[in-house]
């Protein structure tokens, strides 16, 4: 008898744009699911201004650069009109490593553990009073490492590159899937995509529809932002990377096997 596989024929929202979500949907589906792509949120680049063009410029007058996202690498690339001298570089996250790596660029520092808290906190040591920091980010994204690296004696410079918003289409395929109860496994990869997700929910009155539903969150900043929406989150896992949160949700079926659909 073949064995079934962990997620057999349970739908699972895929929240990140069709960029992003292909390999978390390859990642689904090896273990049985069935990946429905709705992006909950999409970027694009902000109007580049000369503020932005005299950043570009001077790169090379900062001591670090910090990027906390694949998107935030990908967008500060798309504005520069030619490759310059990088300062030194940290991220928050092995993929975000990874691609900067793959673009030739050395990557200084990455923490043990992928949040903005865990962050500062190893990061810290690595500055000195009057280091001067440039964080590019979007215009959702916390202030928190800015802050925190102030009051360390940092001088940060951030600044907004891309803005989030929810493409259309997405809001009217989730409502007809959750109308119709076809999502067992709801993934939350940030907490823009709870926002929106639930400003859905809300707006259409369907918190009924998700007490069925399994909800994982990648990290604990996502988590509390789904309990502050209500939500009962039922995984989240110790690395904060797609692959383990799907772990931890394999696990959390182990344990309760007929939730889910």
């Amino acid at each position: 008898m073949i064995p079934s596989l962990p997620l057999q024929n349970k739908t699972v929202m895929i929240p990140r744009g069709k960029a992003h979500a292909k390999s978390f949907s390859e990642l689904v589906a090896k273990v049985g699911g069935i990946p429905v792509e709705i992006p909950l949120i999409a970027f694009q680049p902000v109007a580049a201004t000369e503020e932005l063009h005299e950043m570009m410029n001077s790169l090379h007058t900062y001591d670090w650069i910090i990027f906390t996202s694949n998107v935030t690498v990908e967008t500060f690339y798309s504005l520069m009109n030619a490759l310059v001298p990088f300062p030194k570089v940290a991220v928050i996250g092995d993929k975000t490593r990874q691609v900067l790596e793959n673009m030739g660029v050395k990557v200084d520092f990455t923490p043990g553990h992928y949040v903005a808290e865990d962050f500062v906190e190893e990061f810290h040591s690595h500055i000195r009073e009057g280091s001067r920091v440039l964080i590019p980010k979007g215009n959702l994204a916390r202030d928190y490492i800015a802050a925190t690296l102030k009051k360390h004696g940092a001088i940060v410079d951030e600044v907004v590159i891309y803005e989030t918003y929810l493409p259309d289409d997405s809001r009217d395929k989730l409502i007809q899937m959750l109308r119709n109860r076809r999502l067992d496994i709801l993934t939350f990869t940030s907490p823009s995509t709870i926002d929106h997700f639930m400003e859905i929910v809300e707006a259409q009155q369907l918190q009924k529809e998700l007490d069925q539903c399994i909800v994982a969150c990648i990290g604990p900043v996502s988590m509390r932002k789904a309990e502050e929406w209500g939500l009962n989150v039922h995984a989240v896992p110790d690395k904060y990377t797609v692959e383990e949160m799907l772990k931890s949700i394999i696990e959390y079926l182990k344990i309760n096997p007929h939730t889910g659909g």
